[in-house]
Formats: C-alpha cells, sequence, structure tokens
C-alpha cells in the first residue's frame, strides 16, 4: 500500500504538467472577445448581439434604447438561433443569419433571414438557401447577394428576387464573391458594392477556368458510415508562376438590368483585390468605380476611376517599386472626403504615413511625419479638422490610437496605457471602443470619448488574467540585441520562474519570420512556450528579424526577392547571442514554427553550413559550418517556393521566371544536406494552404542525403491542426521530441 500511495504521489506533478498544456491548447486562457457590435448610423448608438437578441445601446450612457431584434418575438417565422446581424443603413432593416457553414479560412454560407423593425415581421431573404455576403444599398432598397457563385438582388419592398449574373459556375466563374486564392492572400471574400445612389451594383468577375488545380485523399470514413475507399477532393491552386484567374470588372444597372464591363488599360495578367465608389457629384450623380490593380508581381499599384455609363476610366494614382513589393493592404485605409479629395496612406517616404491628395490624384500634403509606421486610419472629422489614426511610434512592440489636429498640426495620444491599442469609432467619430492588450492584461475593451475620455469598460478579460496567475505562468520580458552586421532586433524571452543566473537553462526559441509579419509586440498571446517556461525549465525566446513589420519599408522589404536568407541568418545570429548569456546552455538550443516559421525552422537549421556566399555576407564568426541548433520543429512548412500560391510568392519573390535564383537558394530539398540538428516534420494531409508535397519532396530529398529526421502526419487535417484532437496531440508529440533532444 505505502508503494502504491508513493507512485501515486510521484505521478501528480507530471499529470498537473499535463493538465497545464491541455489547458493551453484548449484556450483557457485566451481572452474571451467582446460581443458582435456594429455603430448605428446616428453614431451616438451601437448595435450589439446577445444570447440571440440584437439590442442598441447609448454610447454616452450604456443604456439600452431599443431591441432592434426578439428571436421570439418574429412573427409567423420562427427561427432558432442567431449567429449574427447585418443592419440597413437606416437601421429600419437587419438581416440574421444561422446555419453558417465554412467555404475558405473566412467565407461561410449561411441562411439569412431580412427582419423589418417597423412592422415586427421576419422573412427569409431567399426562398433559395444558403446564400452568402449580402450587402445593403445605401438607400436600403436592395441586398446583393451571392448563391452558387451568382449575384443576386433583393428588393426590400417587394420581397422579390432579381439574377444580377447567371455565368457563374462552381470552381470556374465568380461573380462578386472570391476564389481560394483572392480570399487567402487579399483578404476578402466579396468583391462588389452599391453605388452611393443605389442605382448601379459593381462587381468583379474571376474567370479561374485555366487555374490549374491540386489534389488531395482523404482516408477517414464519417462516423458511423464505415469502411470506403479514400475520396479525393480538388481545389484551383495557383502555384508561382501558374495561371491566375482573369479579373474584370462589371457594373450592373439596376433600372436596365444591364452589365457593362469597366474598360481598364490593357494589362491580362494582374490582380483586382479590392473596388469601391467615389461619392455623388454633379457630374457624376452615381459616383465612380474605384478600382485596384495589382500587376502580377505586385511591385506596381495603380488606382482608376471607371465611369459606369460610358465604362472609361482613367488613372488616378500609381506607386511602382524596384527595390521592395507594394503593399495592397495601404489602399483599405484610404479614405474619399466629401469633396472626393482623398485620405492616401502610403509608403512613399520609407514609412506609412496619411496624405492629402485632391481629387484628381495629386498630391497636397503630407498629414503625420516621422520615423514610425502609421498602422491604421480611422477616420476624419471635416468640420473639426480631426484625424484619427493609430500609429506605432513609441516602439515596434506597440500600438496607440491618436488624434491629430490637422489645422495646428498637434498630436494627441488618447491611449496612453503601454500595450497594443485597437479602434473602433462610432460614425460620427464621437465615440470609440478601445481594445486594449498587453503581456500582462488580456483584452480589456473600454468605451471613451473622441478625446479619450474613458465613459465605461465594456468587458475584460481579469478572471482569464487571475487563471494564468494561479497557473504559475510567467510574463514575457522585452529586450533588443545586435547582431554581427549592426541590425538591432527586438525579441521577448520566457524565464522559468525559479530562474536563477548561476544556472544554464535549455532554449526553444519560436518564430514566424514572413514578410509583414510580427510575433514580437505588446499583447497577451499564452502558447506552450508559457508551459515548457512555468513546468519544463526552458527559457523560450522569440526575435522578429529582417522582413518584418512596424520597422519602416526598407525593414519590412529587406527580404525581397529572396525569401528565407536574411530571416536565417538573423535566427541563428539571435541564437549565437543567447548562446553567449551566462545563464543559457548553448548546447542546449532549438528552434520551431509553423508555416513560414516551419519554413524558417529548417532553414536556420541548414544555414550555418552553406556554401560561402549563397547567403549574402552573413557572419557567423568561428560559428560558420557549425549550427547552433540542436534540434528544430517544423509544422506545416513550405519547402519551395515553387510549389506555393502565386499571389503570396510573387508577392515577395517575383515569378520564378524573373528571379531563378532566388527560388533556387531557398529550396529546401536542394539543400537537404545541409540541415544540422534532429527535426520533427509535422503536415497535415488535407493542407489545402501549405499542401503536404512540401514535407514529402524535402523528407525524399533528407533520405536521399541520408539525413535522419522524425515525422507526424495527420490525416484528413488542414493547416491548422484543428480538426478531431490532433492539436492536443501535436503539442504533447512536441513536447516528446523536446524531451528526448533537450534534456540532460
Amino acid at each position: 500500500m505505502k508503494k502504491l500511495i508513493l507512485a501515486a504521489c510521484l505521478l501528480l506533478p507530471l499529470l498537473a504538467h499535463a493538465d497545464l498544456l491541455d489547458d493551453i491548447t484548449a484556450g483557457k486562457f485566451k481572452a474571451q472577445p467582446l460581443e458582435e457590435t456594429t455603430p448605428m448610423s446616428d453614431g451616438e448608438r451601437y448595435a450589439a448581439l446577445v444570447n440571440g437578441n440584437v439590442y442598441a445601446y447609448s454610447y454616452k450612457t450604456g443604456a439600452v434604447t431599443d431591441t432592434l431584434f426578439d428571436i421570439n418575438r418574429t412573427g409567423k417565422l420562427k427561427i432558432d438561433a442567431v449567429d449574427g446581424f447585418v443592419l440597413s443603413p437606416s437601421d429600419r432593416y437587419l438581416l440574421v443569419y444561422n446555419h453558417s457553414k465554412q467555404i475558405f479560412r473566412h467565407s461561410f454560407t449561411a441562411d439569412y433571414y431580412l427582419y423589418d423593425r417597423k412592422r415586427g415581421e421576419l422573412k427569409v431573404l431567399s426562398d433559395t438557401m444558403p446564400v452568402r455576403e449580402p450587402v445593403f444599398s445605401p438607400n436600403g432598397e436592395y441586398i446583393a447577394f451571392v448563391r452558387e457563385n451568382n449575384l443576386y438582388i433583393h428588393k426590400v419592398v417587394y420581397g422579390t428576387e432579381v439574377a444580377v449574373t447567371k455565368d457563374g459556375v462552381a470552381d470556374k466563374i465568380f461573380c462578386g464573391a472570391t476564389d481560394w486564392l483572392y480570399e487567402e492572400e487579399f483578404a476578402t471574400t466579396a468583391l462588389y458594392q452599391f453605388s452611393p445612389d443605389s442605382k448601379q451594383l459593381a462587381f468583379v468577375r474571376l474567370d479561374e477556368r485555366e487555374v490549374p488545380s491540386f489534389s488531395w485523399v482523404e482516408y477517414l470514413s464519417e462516423e458511423g458510415e464505415g469502411l470506403h475507399y479514400p475520396a479525393v477532393r480538388e481545389l484551383h491552386y495557383p502555384k508561382a508562376g501558374d495561371n491566375n484567374a482573369v479579373a474584370s470588372v462589371c457594373v450592373y444597372d439596376t433600372y436596365y438590368k444591364s452589365i457593362k464591363t469597366i474598360q481598364l488599360p490593357e494589362q491580362r495578367d494582374s490582380y483586382i483585390p479590392r473596388i469601391r465608389w467615389t461619392n455623388a457629384t454633379p457630374d457624376v450623380p452615381t459616383g465612380e468605380v474605384v478600382v485596384l490593380r495589382m500587376n502580377r508581381n505586385q511591385n506596381k499599384m495603380e488606382v482608376f476611376l471607371g465611369n459606369p455609363k460610358s465604362t472609361l476610366s482613367r488613372r488616378l494614382y500609381a506607386e511602382e517599386s524596384k527595390k521592395y513589393f507594394v503593399d495592397y493592404s495601404c489602399f483599405d485605409e484610404w479614405q474619399w472626403l466629401s469633396d472626393n479629395s482623398i485620405l492616401v496612406v502610403s509608403e512613399e517616404d520609407g514609412y506609412r504615413h496619411v496624405y492629402k491628395y485632391s481629387a484628381q490624384g495629386m498630391r497636397q500634403s503630407l498629414l503625420t511625419k516621422g520615423n514610425f509606421d502609421v498602422t491604421a486610419l480611422y477616420g476624419y472629422d471635416e468640420a473639426a479638422g480631426m484625424l484619427y489614426y493609430q500609429a506605432a511610434d513609441k516602439n515596434p512592440m506597440t500600438r496607440y490610437v491618436y488624434q491629430l489636429n490637422v489645422k495646428k498640426g498637434t498630436v494627441k495620444a488618447l491611449t496612453p496605457e503601454e500595450g497594443v491599442h485597437n479602434a473602433v469609432f462610432s460614425a460620427n467619430l464621437a465615440y470609440f471602443t478601445d481594445a486594449f492588450q498587453s503581456v500582462r492584461t488580456p483584452n480589456r475593451y473600454t468605451l471613451c470619448n473622441r478625446e479619450g475620455k474613458k465613459l465605461r469598460e465594456l468587458k475584460n478579460n481579469n478572471a482569464v488574467a487571475e487563471r494564468a496567475k494561479a497557473a504559475g505562468l510567467p510574463v514575457k520580458e522585452f529586450f533588443s540585441f545586435v547582431t554581427p552586421r549592426g541590425d538591432t532586433l527586438n525579441g521577448w524571452m520566457l524565464r522559468p520562474n525559479d530562474f536563477s543566473e548561476g544556472r544554464q537553462y535549455p532554449v526553444l526559441m519560436m518564430q514566424y519570420s514572413g514578410p509583414a509579419s510580427q510575433q514580437v509586440l505588446n499583447r497577451w498571446r499564452i502558447d506552450w512556450e508559457e508551459y515548457l517556461a512555468a513546468q519544463e525549465g526552458f527559457i523560450c525566446v522569440c526575435v522578429d528579424g529582417r522582413g518584418t513589420d512596424a520597422r519602416g519599408r526598407a525593414f519590412r522589404g529587406a527580404t525581397y526577392s529572396k525569401l528565407g536568407l536574411l530571416e536565417a541568418e538573423d535566427q541563428v545570429a539571435a541564437a549565437l547571442w543567447l548562446g553567449e548569456q551566462p545563464y543559457v546552455d548553448k548546447s542546449r538550443i532549438a528552434i520551431w514554427g509553423w508555416s513560414y516559421g516551419g519554413f524558417q525552422t529548417l532553414m536556420s537549421m541548414s544555414i550555418c553550413s552553406m556554401e560561402q556566399g549563397l547567403t549574402a555576407g552573413a557572419s557567423f564568426g568561428n560559428n560558420a559550418g557549425n549550427s547552433p541548433f540542436r534540434c528544430g520543429i517544423a509544422v506545416a512548412p513550405v519547402t519551395d517556393w515553387r510549389l506555393y500560391d502565386s499571389a503570396y510568392t510573387e508577392r515577395y519573390m517575383q515569378r520564378p521566371e524573373l528571379n531563378p535564383k532566388g527560388y533556387e537558394n531557398s529550396a529546401l530539398p536542394q539543400l537537404a544536406r545541409h540541415l544540422q540538428g534532429r527535426a520533427l516534420i509535422v503536415h497535415g494531409l488535407a493542407d489545402d494552404n501549405v499542401h503536404a508535397q512540401n514535407a514529402f519532396l524535402y523528407v525524399e530529398a533528407l533520405v536521399r542525403e541520408g539525413k535522419q529526421f522524425e515525422m507526424q502526419i495527420y490525416p484528413d487535417d488542414n493547416h491548422f491542426l484543428r480538426r478531431r484532437s490532433n492539436y492536443n496531440h501535436l503539442y504533447h508529440r512536441m513536447l516528446v521530441f523536446l524531451r528526448a533532444q533537450m534534456v540532460k
């Protein structure tokens, strides 16, 4: 009996450790978001979904001013749940939806219902459901939506439906909706919008009939189905250099029921990732269609204005670079003012800043100034001359919200607390919700007025913070160091709770390293690194190398046309710097990452033994030829950029025929002989983003070179490995690997 009690006591710490890792993978330390909210048109209220009902709240008092939708009072038609809602511009109508079904990463179909607040009636949006992406016209009389790749318009007053397009075909022609590539790499799920007078509907048509398809096999049977033959799944997926979908901009006239195509200067091989409308003018009462076009290599951005009647277009703006990619996402911050002058966000002076342009596209003034990036433009109060924006001005690890008096040139910080602040402003810019987080504070939501005065707290995650404290999770500390070539890099570090300068600890470095990404931020994010520091005695470190965000265009674009090399140099430099610290056991340094981070893990484990000159002047001193990494874990890694999708890859690498050396130097299968240290390679076999082909080609090269490695596969799972119990299993698998390789 005593032996049994002793054995049980010895197991308790192990069980506790496992429970903590399980709690982390289950999201028990993840901050909960604020309920879905939408600013209302009057600027004084916002709408929120609470327990299936939609309420209107006063910004000033926080009191409920109206029940916009009551799930128990919907007239004859009853529904059982509400996943979300969409308000009409006048706030009279709501669209509520349920039974959501995911398509790709962000897109989904759902059953949508139109609720008339005045009549208290709920009706189906369409007799044939599900549909996707409904959009109200500015006057609230029409609702455009997509069903099976075709656009439709629902007439609100009459309850009738009109087919805008009829040529949409699944996996071939997309009318208004976007394909996998546009959704994944341009962060958009719908490309259609009504004109200011609601009489025209502009949309992008994507023809992907010439786009190659990629297929994969699903092996597992559905529950209860029994054994069956594996199923083959297929997706149009253009790899680097392949044919893309052909994009065109069309305009549908709601009166004549006709479609016209906007005439753009000939450039067949291009992207149209955004469209919108200018404000109406006496000359063009419908407004003009604003078309953003990127060339294939995405180092040139053009903005055109298209006349919806004549279909003629003129170029309003152009930006081109020979040294860097041009960031299309800057266009998302552009704002057209009442006179059609434009607030333009661009990087033309080396940092992201806000410029004032005339309606004719002439640059007039620079509004924000300094060696920092403006990371969001929230709005401009024309009457008061106040500009509201977010910036990473104090250091790259933080984000603050600012008010700029354009006339006086004075700047006021509205969110002084150190960390990351994201704002959602009311329609009249009188109020904003501040979503704040830091390494010590999980997401906290506070309502403020336009001067930054806190009116009340909407939600906090204090319980999550207490849970983390009770679990003994360490807190990230920020640091910086200078690489041998003179670059200052920023990082964070997690130390064991019983840390002592007199001991030496194993180190696990995590990173993502992708272009314009950022992992070193003063934000709340608990992952297995906290577990490893708290329970396994690891020091965990993350360093953002060259190519990452919020440090200006030159730093962000440093890796252009040579992905993998500079980032790996910086991770090696970080490992060597760590190895010089007295509290680090330099013989036990590991590295890991997911997706681009997986690619970087394998590159970092290979770069030290590459031939002279391949790394563009890397300086490893006495460590040349010797990797500082004992082992590494690569989850879902890209291993050859010729295998990845066209839009992402060519944005940073150009097309393969224009940059063959860059592709060759970053191809891991060709560098397999240089791998040093033990590698664990992980991939989901149904990954539609980074195909498992990447892992298999690299594995074949390792076998050919006689390199031993470990591998973990997950059948029928995608890039995120969240299906069934895979995610939890993955972290336990990685823990087993680390213990075997790193524990003395």
